[in-house]
């Protein structure tokens, strides 16, 4: 009898002292999936932060690309995991500011998401290929409307994407009939343009500045309310002519519903870590961008924003996909 009390004391002074079922995480590798090619704005920021936040957590991020559909087959993926904090997504501007009002049978909603921190915004910016004549927005406007049997197209890493829908607002704006050509992810979109397969592409500023910096590529114009400083030279759309044209894209982390409050918060607050670093710092803002880090709270009220204003440009553009 004596031996069973000690064993049920032991048994209950070890509940005591054992931690709660996540305060042990992360035990294993955590995998982030990019829903979206290698190349991209998406891919580049993932790996620039995804040795850093591993370290900062203790433990290794895995990127797993998983490109297609604007977003949703890498969003579904995300959608299949465990929300235990292994599996998390580098949720963007499309697939959760965009899709919801795009898509008529969206296969899934924003309350799947936990929400983890905002990561970075960035403009897009108008680019051509530099063998191509057009020096200027306006000189690209007027070849395409006085030559209207033209072959003319845009690339862009899906439909719904920034991307494509600064293209869309662009040829509301400007009144121009242009065709689309998606593609799975904007690495190939600029090895189309690159290619002389597109005649422009509307690209997250920070995959195209590369090339822009290595005269492959022509800026036109970025759809900031204000001059990029790593392209003060290069005018925003409304100093090119176009008014009420101004897109920011924007990434940050998000999670299944349902992972625990306390892993979230550890993510974030490594994520904030990480984007104060002065070397973080210093290559966002050569990529043009400006770093997030806030609070979950404050995610997901941006993001809450961003799908009501995006909704408004959807209807306005009278765009409906299946």
């Amino acid at each position: 009898m004596k031996t069973l009390i000690q064993a049920c004391a032991l048994s209950i002074v070890a509940l005591g002292l054992s931690a709660p079922a996540t305060a042990a995480w992360p035990e294993r590798p955590i995998t982030l999936i990019v829903p979206a090619a290698p190349g991209g704005t998406t891919d580049i920021t993932a790996r620039l932060l995804s040795e850093k936040l591993g370290a900062a957590l203790g433990t290794t991020v895995v990127i797993e690309n998983r490109a297609g559909a604007a977003g949703i087959i890498g969003t579904q993926a995300l959608l299949r995991s465990a929300p235990d904090g292994y599996t998390i997504g580098f949720g963007n501007i499309g697939p959760n500011g965009i899709n919801y009002s795009l898509y008529k049978n969206l296969p899934y909603k924003s309350t799947d998401f936990a929400p983890i921190t905002l990561v970075i915004s960035v403009p897009n910016v108008l680019v051509v290929n530099s063998k191509s004549p057009y020096k200027s927005v306006k000189e690209l406007v007027d070849s395409i409307k006085n030559d209207p049997k033209g072959n003319y197209s845009y690339g862009s890493p899906g439909t719904g994407q920034s991307p494509h829908m600064s293209s869309e607002m662009f040829s509301q704006r400007t009144g121009l009939t242009l065709t689309h050509v998606p593609y799975k992810g904007m690495g190939p979109a600029v090895a189309a343009l690159l290619g002389g397969q597109v005649t422009f592409v509307f690209d997250n500023l920070p995959s195209s500045i590369p090339f822009i910096r290595s005269g492959q590529f022509r800026a036109l114009a970025v759809t900031g309310e204000q001059r990029s400083p790593q392209l003060p030279e290069i005018p925003t759309m409304a100093e090119a002519g176009i008014k009420d044209m101004v897109v920011t894209a924007w990434f940050g982390f998000v999670a299944p519903a349902g992972t625990p409050a306390d892993v979230v918060n550890k993510i974030q607050q490594a994520t904030k870590k990480v984007l104060e670093m002065s070397d973080i710092k210093e290559r966002f803002a050569t990529m043009g961008g400006i770093p997030g880090g806030g609070t979950p709270a404050e995610f997901g009220a941006f993001m809450d924003k961003e799908q009501a204003s995006w909704r408004k440009i959807v209807e306005a553009a009278k765009l409906s996909l299946d």
